[in-house]
């Protein structure tokens, strides 16, 4: 398979960059990772006239790591955010959904801000920042713009990056103290999109009760679905939480699809069972336990 012809730019800064992409309008596309990019090129699903390569711009693969949370840069590649301990020890959710994510080949080449542009509502990074309450940095010939993560992913494979604009960077916040987090997914194979998969956060009181529980579940929605089980949850210990009541608050807002490789009861059903292991997993985190 070949991608369709296209006109090739490698500018050497940012301005160069979104000078360029301001030229070429929608009909040019970003090539950073391009793990999802060039496949799509070669089977002929996207046709863009202009492709942009950012990898020659510097300053794009930062991963700064402070109280408030974790900034990634648009060329930071998956396995750098995953090898972080900085990354790691600020917003442990990232490591725990990049190990998840396809296999080392990909994690080496693809980028942390890719995967969120790309939108894929069976990907593990949307959901992270969707559950987190995180945000894109995007970049324009006129200016920047910080998009929350509620109102940037619009759509499968759509998000709120505009013609002319470069997504810079990603912020992942920190949780409060007394968190934990945790992410669970079942695929066919280990590298394969999810069936199902589901992010967690919990965050406990000082008598270690259950002050606050979110989920986010990829597979089962045009894009992440965040539920607040905090309710369900009851405000108890995680060793009283009516479990069975969660999983069913979790059901109840999701609406997956059924295809070759699962019907959308089994997704249904499968989402809420990796609910229930991801929120008892994240508050044993809170409490302090390895898991």
């Amino acid at each position: 398979m070949k991608p369709p012809p296209f006109e090739y730019h490698g500018p050497v800064t940012l301005g160069e960059a979104l000078d360029v992409l301001a030229e070429v309008g929608p009909d040019g596309k970003v090539l950073a990772g391009g793990q999802s990019l060039i496949p799509l090129l070669n089977m002929r699903l996207a046709a863009p006239a202009h492709l942009v390569d950012v990898n020659r711009v510097p300053g794009l693969d930062g991963i700064e790591a402070g109280p408030a949370g974790v900034r990634v840069g648009a060329l930071a590649r998956h396995a750098a955010v995953e090898r972080s301990p900085r990354a790691a020890a600020v917003q442990p959710l990232l490591r725990q959904a990049l190990r998840l994510v396809a296999h080392p080949v990909i994690r080496n080449r693809g980028t942390v801000v890719g995967s969120l542009v790309h939108a894929d509502p069976a990907a593990e990074l949307p959901a992270v920042l969707a559950l987190l309450g995180g945000s894109v940095r995007l970049a324009s010939r006129g200016g920047e713009r910080e998009i929350p993560a509620a109102r940037f992913f619009t759509g499968p494979m759509e998000s709120a990056l505009r013609p002319g604009e470069l997504a810079v960077s990603a912020f992942f916040p920190a949780l409060p103290a007394r968190s934990g987090t945790a992410f669970h997914e079942v695929a066919r194979r280990h590298g394969d999109y999810a069936m199902a998969g589901v992010a967690a956060a919990v965050t406990l009181d000082e008598d270690f009760t259950i002050a606050a529980a979110r989920v986010a579940c990829v597979s089962v929605g045009p894009v992440p679905v965040v539920v607040d089980v905090t309710a369900a949850c009851g405000r108890r210990p995680a060793s009283s939480v009516p479990w069975d009541a969660v999983a069913d608050a979790v059901r109840e807002r999701i609406e997956p699809e059924g295809d070759i490789h699962a019907t959308a009861d089994y997704r249904r059903h499968l989402t809420g069972v990796l609910a229930v292991r991801a929120l008892r997993d994240a508050a044993g985190a809170a409490r302090g336990e390895e898991s």
